[in-house]
């Protein structure tokens, strides 16, 4: 069983009055997760998913008497998949309120937002977690650093979702139907999105252009959408943790790009499924982007774990000067450039060093990359 990095904090947090609030992706493991750390909950425990119809009809208006007849002595409610469930934010703020000595964890597929009609916030009421596909980590605590840097190849194709780390041999197959059955799922349900073939024509979008400055424009022209509907499409796909975006940094030169983005998928494995691309990465040609997206996904896993806070850029001018990836911390800068190939030289943009010049510099490849993600 690989053992969780959440999981200690969430016990830290059994015994207060705040709501455990766990947001991921579709099939990343929360509720094998919660099904793991039962022994620790009080007892008795109710279970509610929010994929029963049965459940979201009986909470769809309510109030504080509904809620204690349906709970009557329960110590642990366990919400899965939540956000199905119109109005939670309120559901959980009566319950927190009124009904005491009950613990409440919900986990959820995408942010609350895309269900709370009536925005109800849990503000001081909640810690919330993120749970991810299987970090590198998680994976080296439990089969070792040597075998996870052994297996990186193939999760740079596969990427690291349980149902795909726990079934090797099946990964294409098993890739297509989560890209398939879940990845439009919550927002399809709560947007009644009209074009949901233009949706899927964005996503492969975004497949492609991983690492890349993307432009609404170009956007625009290959789905056939709006620049309006392309964000609003593109803030669904970050609420439903499917991808997220990197910014550009830009404050002391008049010619740094400034409203620029890049946009990176939570996994490689369903990034290559969008796009039915599964050939190793010895023969990709877009080895460079895999691993980019690779590595900063990976980053964001170990950022979230060990709670560091940071801002996170990238960089690039007019004049085609770029670096790939930047991290903010108490005020000291660190530039990274990612390279697939150990034997390729860089050179760290002179314009950049001089504009920020107290800036670490840092390049990655496959021979130094444990040390990014530990």
């Amino acid at each position: 069983m690989i053992k969780r990095y959440i999981e200690s904090s969430l016990s830290k947090r059994l015994n207060d009055s705040k709501a455990l609030i766990i947001l991921g992706p579709r099939q990343a493991g929360k509720s094998t997760l919660l099904r793991n750390m039962t022994p620790s909950f009080i007892a008795p425990i109710t279970w509610w998913n929010g994929d029963d119809a049965d459940i979201r009809t009986m909470l769809i208006s309510p109030n504080s008497s509904l809620l204690r007849s349906l709970l009557g002595k329960t110590k642990t409610l366990i919400i899965d998949e939540a956000q199905r469930i119109e109005n939670i934010g309120l559901v959980i703020k009566i319950i927190i309120d009124q009904i005491p000595d009950i613990k409440v964890i919900a986990t959820g597929s995408s942010s609350f937002e895309l269900a709370n009609r009536i925005n109800e916030p849990l503000t001081g009421r909640k810690w919330e977690y993120h749970l991810y596909p299987f970090s590198f980590e998680e994976l080296a605590n439990n089969t070792g650093f040597l075998e996870e840097m052994r297996l990186m190849p193939l999760q740079l194709i596969y990427g690291t979702y349980p149902e795909i780390i726990n079934n090797p041999g099946e990964e294409e197959a098993r890739l297509k139907q989560l890209a398939d059955s879940y990845l439009y799922k919550d927002i399809l349900t709560w947007e009644r999105i009209q074009k949901p073939d233009k949706m899927e024509r964005l996503v492969q979008a975004l497949a492609f252009q991983i690492g890349s400055e993307v432009s609404y424009n170009e956007l625009a022209q290959l789905t056939g959408l709006d620049n309006e509907t392309i964000e609003k499409y593109i803030h669904l796909l970050e609420k439903a943790f499917i991808v997220f975006r990197l910014g550009s940094l830009s404050r002391n030169l008049r010619n740094e790009l400034k409203k620029s983005r890049k946009f990176y998928f939570y996994d490689n494995g369903l990034r290559n499924a969008v796009i039915n691309q599964f050939s190793p990465a010895s023969l990709r040609q877009d080895i460079g982007a895999l691993w980019e997206n690779y590595l900063i996904s990976e980053r964001t896993k170990f950022l979230a774990y060990h709670e560091i806070n940071c801002n996170r850029y990238f960089w690039r001018t007019h004049a085609q000067q770029e670096i790939d990836y930047i991290e903010e911390r108490n005020g000291k800068m660190t530039a990274f450039e990612f390279k697939w190939s150990p034997k390729a030289r860089h050179k760290f943009s002179s314009t950049f060093l001089s504009a920020y010049p107290d800036t670490d510099t840092k390049v990655i490849t496959p021979e130094n990359y444990v040390d990014f993600l530990r």
